[in-house]
């Protein structure tokens, strides 16, 4: 298909000699923060990535799996059922993608603990703090001390795992911030946080009974590197980082010197930005490709993240789910060839040629911010945050939020120009116009307040708008739960801290 495209009435005579630097060459999308996409949505997704020649794809579920002992946990939140799930995995063994079962099972579990039926099995059911400092009002880890936490995980397994043809599972497992706050408190300090292992470990005979392979996310585990020749050798470690310069290097050969299998887990950058993070996106998923193949890892697992309301649209992430792909392929013949020559081919479709370097340099405007952040980007928080979250944003001044718009629409300039032969092409034109209005509202936002001394509020027509545009947009591709989550990130409203 891609070599069709190409050559639009006669393929050329030869010999194709390929084959992939990584045997797994994965995506994982986020589907639990807050955004479920319809099934029309992931079938196209699907089309997409396998003529990528991606081959495993993973659902990143925390509470978006409506488990039938569970409802009080997903009522709102539009869930796959089992039966869509089963479906999804016939479609995917037909175009030779692995769907692989995620359900994180430690960590990131405060969409559970809320309720107060779990709450008893948090760790630290009053709230904690962050290691950047905000507050986390409730409980976020299982405590890994109360038998009725593997209880829980075991019986989420048993319902979810029989979907899925694969033998793999993803049970997460990263960011554990509060473990060792409150009920693991005395335990963890007589012994250590190794306490962590130990749970992870019954994870691992739980899964080993049922016959799967466990992956997990080794954040955790790096922080103790000496503990990682004691995992088990049969199972997955995820190696994630989402920077141009994380040291996968030194990682992955933490895990490759336990002889540990890992996959290196780069990020499409998109999340946090609106628009998404260009330069980053492209560096990071450079540096996971090079450095896994130096290291041996077993896979390449590209993910796309959904936090704070899931703001960024599906387009937005194209650009990161291609060159992950690429890199994952053949590093060495792809790593300098043009994202947005491919972009336009391949991806939009346009005749024009305008699409890819579009979203290229849309995906930039937020270097008119001179001073950058880690993961995410200061427009974004301008929009988005309130007196809290000052920190992120109250250095920057107003001629680089004008810099920033100048940026936008330059970006912008030639989006009528583009001939997308896709049936959602309009959509993606109106994605795109109502993200660019989002990042000149938080520039303006940005200007008013150095001007006045106080951030504005969301509700003046201009911010209206864009939200009125936002609930459209998502229900063209997204199931409803979420959507007002998703909401009050834009208007203010919103309490969630992660």
């Amino acid at each position: 298909m891609q070599l069709r495209r190409q050559y639009a009435i006669e393929l050329p005579i030869g010999t194709i000699e390929d084959w992939p630097d990584f045997p797994v060459r994965g995506v994982m999308l986020d589907v639990s923060r807050d955004k479920v996409p319809t099934m029309a949505t992931l079938f196209g997704l699907i089309d997409l990535l396998a003529e990528l020649k991606i081959n495993q794809l993973q659902l990143y579920t925390e509470h978006t799996f409506a488990y039938s002992k569970h409802r009080d946990v997903w009522r709102d939140a539009s869930p796959m059922t089992a039966e869509e799930v089963r479906q999804l995995d016939k479609y995917c063994r037909a175009r030779f993608i692995e769907l692989v079962p995620n359900q994180n099972s430690f960590g990131h579990m405060e969409r559970w603990l809320k309720h107060p039926r779990y709450e008893s099995l948090a760790e630290k059911p009053e709230g904690f703090t962050f290691p950047w400092g905000t507050h986390h009002p409730g409980g976020f880890s299982l405590n890994p001390l109360d038998p009725r936490s593997l209880e829980l995980v075991e019986g989420l397994y048993d319902e979810l795992l029989p979907n899925f043809t694969s033998r793999l599972f993803n049970v997460g497992c990263d960011e554990t911030f509060d473990l060792g706050l409150g009920k693991s408190k005395l335990e963890c300090e007589r012994r250590g946080k190794e306490r962590y292992l130990e749970f992870l470990l019954k994870i691992y005979d739980a899964l080993k009974r049922r016959g799967r392979t466990m992956q997990f996310w080794g954040d955790i585990i790096l922080h103790k590197p000496e503990l990682i020749s004691e995992l088990p050798k049969d199972v997955i470690a995820l190696n994630w980082g989402y920077e141009f310069d994380h040291p996968f290097d030194t990682e992955a050969a933490a895990f490759a010197n336990a002889g540990v299998p890992f996959y290196v887990c780069p990020g499409t950058s998109s999340w946090l930005s609106i628009s998404g993070r260009t330069d980053v996106a492209l560096g990071n998923l450079k540096n996971a490709a090079q450095n896994g193949l130096k290291h041996g890892a077993a896979g390449y697992l590209n993910t796309d993240w959904g936090d704070y309301g899931h703001l960024q649209y599906l387009p937005i992430s194209y650009l990161g789910l291609a060159a992950g792909a690429a890199c994952s392929w053949c590093y060495e013949t792809t790593r300098d060839a043009s994202i947005a020559e491919a972009l336009d081919l391949h991806i939009f479709r346009d005749a024009a040629g305008v699409m890819g370097k579009l979203m290229h340099d849309f995906g930039n405007v937020y270097q008119g911010i001179r001073e950058r952040l880690k993961m995410s980007s200061r427009l974004f928080w301008t929009l988005v945050g309130g007196e809290d979250r000052l920190r992120l944003f109250k250095d920057v001044t107003v001629e680089e939020y004008d810099a920033a718009e100048a940026r936008i629409n330059a970006a912008l300039a030639p989006l009528d120009r583009a001939q997308m032969d896709r049936p959602d092409a309009q959509l993606i034109r109106d994605e795109v116009r109502n993200a660019a209005a989002m990042l000149r509202y938080a520039c303006e936002r940005g200007r008013r307040r150095l001007r006045e001394n106080r951030l504005p509020g969301h509700n003046d027509p201009a911010a209206q708008s864009i939200v009125k545009e936002h609930r459209r947009l998502w229900l063209a591709r997204n199931r409803p739960g979420g959507l007002n989550s998703s909401v009050a990130h834009l208007t203010g409203a919103s309490s969630t801290t992660f």
